[in-house]
Protein backbone atom coordinates (compact mmCIF):
# COMPACT_ATOMS: atom_id res chain seq x y z
CA UNK A 1 0.00 0.00 0.00
CA UNK A 2 1.27 3.72 -0.76
CA UNK A 3 0.84 6.85 1.25
CA UNK A 4 -2.03 7.75 -1.09
CA UNK A 5 -4.42 4.48 -0.26
CA UNK A 6 -4.22 4.98 2.74
CA UNK A 7 -6.72 7.98 3.33
CA UNK A 8 -6.63 11.01 5.32
CA UNK A 9 -3.75 11.55 7.40
CA UNK A 10 -4.48 12.56 11.62
CA UNK A 11 -2.02 14.94 12.78
CA UNK A 12 -1.19 15.67 16.33
CA UNK A 13 -0.78 19.01 15.74
CA UNK A 14 -3.20 20.35 13.49
CA UNK A 15 -1.49 22.02 10.78
CA UNK A 16 -1.85 26.08 9.53
CA UNK A 17 -4.05 26.61 6.20
CA UNK A 18 -0.43 28.07 5.07
CA UNK A 19 0.97 24.49 5.19
CA UNK A 20 -2.07 22.60 3.73
CA UNK A 21 -2.04 24.57 0.87
CA UNK A 22 1.71 24.86 0.32
CA UNK A 23 1.07 20.49 1.02
CA UNK A 24 -1.49 20.46 -1.60
CA UNK A 25 0.26 22.43 -4.26
CA UNK A 26 3.25 19.80 -4.34
CA UNK A 27 0.49 16.79 -4.86
CA UNK A 28 -0.47 18.29 -8.40
CA UNK A 29 0.63 16.00 -10.97
CA UNK A 30 3.17 17.46 -13.63
CA UNK A 31 1.38 17.79 -16.85
CA UNK A 32 3.87 15.99 -18.56
CA UNK A 33 2.11 12.85 -16.98
CA UNK A 34 5.60 12.03 -15.31
CA UNK A 35 4.67 10.10 -12.09
CA UNK A 36 5.36 12.19 -9.32
CA UNK A 37 7.63 11.00 -6.33
CA UNK A 38 5.87 11.67 -2.47
CA UNK A 39 6.84 15.19 -1.25
CA UNK A 40 8.70 15.19 2.35
CA UNK A 41 5.84 15.54 4.98
CA UNK A 42 5.98 19.22 6.28
CA UNK A 43 7.88 19.70 9.21
CA UNK A 44 5.79 19.53 12.37
CA UNK A 45 4.59 22.67 13.35
CA UNK A 46 6.29 24.06 16.79
CA UNK A 47 4.68 23.12 19.89
CA UNK A 48 2.49 25.83 21.12
CA UNK A 49 3.08 27.35 24.87
CA UNK A 50 0.79 25.58 26.83
CA UNK A 51 -2.62 27.76 27.68
CA UNK A 52 -2.53 30.05 31.19
CA UNK A 53 -4.77 29.14 33.43
CA UNK A 54 -8.37 31.37 34.20
CA UNK A 55 -7.11 32.76 37.06
CA UNK A 56 -3.43 34.20 35.43
CA UNK A 57 -5.03 35.48 32.00
CA UNK A 58 -7.84 37.69 33.85
CA UNK A 59 -5.34 38.49 37.09
CA UNK A 60 -6.48 42.68 37.33
CA UNK A 61 -10.08 41.39 38.09
CA UNK A 62 -9.29 39.56 40.98
CA UNK A 63 -8.83 42.65 43.37
CA UNK A 64 -11.63 44.80 42.09
CA UNK A 65 -13.73 41.31 42.33
CA UNK A 66 -12.90 40.86 46.19
CA UNK A 67 -13.16 44.78 46.45
CA UNK A 68 -16.97 44.65 45.41
CA UNK A 69 -17.33 41.92 47.26
CA UNK A 70 -16.38 43.33 50.59
CA UNK A 71 -18.24 46.45 49.73
CA UNK A 72 -21.56 44.87 49.36
CA UNK A 73 -20.95 42.23 52.53
CA UNK A 74 -20.60 45.22 54.60
CA UNK A 75 -23.77 46.83 53.24
CA UNK A 76 -25.95 44.07 54.20
CA UNK A 77 -24.69 43.59 57.38
CA UNK A 78 -24.64 47.12 58.46
CA UNK A 79 -28.11 46.92 56.86
CA UNK A 80 -29.37 44.24 59.21
CA UNK A 81 -27.56 45.57 61.94
CA UNK A 82 -29.57 48.57 61.92
CA UNK A 83 -32.91 47.06 61.54
CA UNK A 84 -32.32 44.72 64.49
CA UNK A 85 -31.06 47.43 66.79
CA UNK A 86 -33.94 50.14 65.41
CA UNK A 87 -36.94 47.31 66.80
CA UNK A 88 -35.26 47.21 70.51
CA UNK A 89 -34.89 50.79 71.02
CA UNK A 90 -38.02 51.47 69.82
CA UNK A 91 -40.15 48.43 71.15
CA UNK A 92 -38.28 47.35 74.59
CA UNK A 93 -39.94 44.43 76.59
CA UNK A 94 -40.82 45.24 80.58
CA UNK A 95 -37.57 43.62 81.33
CA UNK A 96 -35.43 45.36 78.82
CA UNK A 97 -37.04 48.85 79.92
CA UNK A 98 -36.20 48.39 83.34
CA UNK A 99 -32.68 46.29 82.81
CA UNK A 100 -30.44 49.66 82.83
CA UNK A 101 -31.94 51.36 85.16
CA UNK A 102 -29.82 50.55 88.90
CA UNK A 103 -31.62 49.37 91.66
CA UNK A 104 -30.44 50.97 94.53
CA UNK A 105 -32.81 51.00 98.30
CA UNK A 106 -34.36 54.57 98.45
CA UNK A 107 -34.05 56.05 102.28
CA UNK A 108 -36.14 58.95 101.84
CA UNK A 109 -40.10 59.27 101.17
CA UNK A 110 -41.07 58.61 97.46
CA UNK A 111 -41.04 61.54 95.29
CA UNK A 112 -44.29 61.95 93.50
CA UNK A 113 -44.87 64.33 90.25
CA UNK A 114 -47.94 66.93 91.60
CA UNK A 115 -50.99 66.84 89.78
CA UNK A 116 -51.54 69.90 87.91
CA UNK A 117 -55.10 70.99 88.28
CA UNK A 118 -56.46 72.29 85.00
CA UNK A 119 -59.61 74.42 84.79
CA UNK A 120 -62.35 72.72 83.09
CA UNK A 121 -63.35 73.21 79.32
CA UNK A 122 -66.49 75.04 78.90
CA UNK A 123 -69.26 73.23 76.89
CA UNK A 124 -69.19 75.22 74.03
CA UNK A 125 -65.58 74.59 73.51
CA UNK A 126 -66.16 70.83 74.03
CA UNK A 127 -68.70 70.88 71.31
CA UNK A 128 -67.24 72.54 68.72
CA UNK A 129 -64.21 70.15 69.25
CA UNK A 130 -66.24 67.32 69.05
CA UNK A 131 -68.05 68.69 65.52
CA UNK A 132 -64.36 69.22 64.37
CA UNK A 133 -63.34 65.76 65.39
CA UNK A 134 -66.27 64.70 63.62
CA UNK A 135 -65.48 66.55 60.36
CA UNK A 136 -61.75 64.81 60.64
CA UNK A 137 -63.73 61.65 60.81
CA UNK A 138 -65.56 62.08 57.25
CA UNK A 139 -62.80 62.88 55.59
CA UNK A 140 -60.95 59.85 56.43
CA UNK A 141 -60.97 56.59 53.53
CA UNK A 142 -61.17 53.73 55.67
CA UNK A 143 -58.71 50.55 54.02
CA UNK A 144 -61.36 48.03 55.04
CA UNK A 145 -64.81 46.95 56.57
CA UNK A 146 -63.36 46.67 60.28
CA UNK A 147 -61.83 49.87 59.91
CA UNK A 148 -64.93 51.90 58.21
CA UNK A 149 -67.17 50.03 61.06
CA UNK A 150 -64.77 51.35 63.40
CA UNK A 151 -64.87 54.80 61.90
CA UNK A 152 -68.59 54.57 62.11
CA UNK A 153 -68.74 53.67 65.79
CA UNK A 154 -66.51 56.77 66.52
CA UNK A 155 -68.83 59.47 64.41
CA UNK A 156 -71.87 57.69 66.17
CA UNK A 157 -70.42 58.41 69.31
CA UNK A 158 -69.62 61.85 68.72
CA UNK A 159 -72.76 62.78 67.36
CA UNK A 160 -74.61 61.48 70.73
CA UNK A 161 -72.33 64.11 73.00
CA UNK A 162 -73.05 67.07 70.14
CA UNK A 163 -76.71 66.47 70.45
CA UNK A 164 -76.93 65.73 74.58
CA UNK A 165 -77.51 68.65 76.46
CA UNK A 166 -75.26 68.02 78.54
CA UNK A 167 -71.40 66.21 78.32
CA UNK A 168 -69.65 64.49 80.35
CA UNK A 169 -66.40 65.88 81.91
CA UNK A 170 -63.36 65.16 80.71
Amino acid sequence: MSEGDQGPKLYTNKPRKEQLKQFRGQEKPSPMGAPTTAPPPPPPPPPQPPKESFARRYKFIWPMLLTVNLGIGVYYFMRTNKKDTGLEEKNPGPEEATAHIPVTPVASAPITNPVIEREPIPEDQQRELFKWILEEKRKVKPKDAEEKWRIDEEKALLKKYIRSKSIPSI
